[in-house]
């Protein structure tokens, strides 16, 4: 292991060992959008059915939250697609 560098520093103002992480790691929320992702792509999978269920048969917490998920999508996706175009959003120069 000659040309590794160690992930272990040496912070001399504290006399304390201390680790980098250096490998980035998804999100919470990143790992339930992929999650999301995966189910919804599913073909065979009755949408109508699920929507059906899930404003009938959980309590409204979770529906409520499905909800502000859903508009926070459109709301991204539609910024994305005016920064696209050229456009500012928003007010905002950058």
């Amino acid at each position: 292991m000659w040309g590794l560098r160690s992930p272990y520093l040496f912070d001399t103002m504290r006399g304390t060992m201390y680790r980098i992480n250096r490998s980035v790691a998804p999100t919470k929320e990143e790992k339930v959008a992929q999650k999301i992702s995966t189910l919804v792509s599913d073909f065979s999978l009755d949408l109508e059915a699920v929507g059906y269920y899930l404003a009938t048969a959980i309590p409204y917490v979770p529906y409520s939250r499905a909800l502000e998920i859903l508009e926070s999508a459109r709301y991204n996706k539609e910024v994305a697609e005016y920064y696209k175009q050229g456009g500012f959003y928003d007010d905002r120069l950058f």
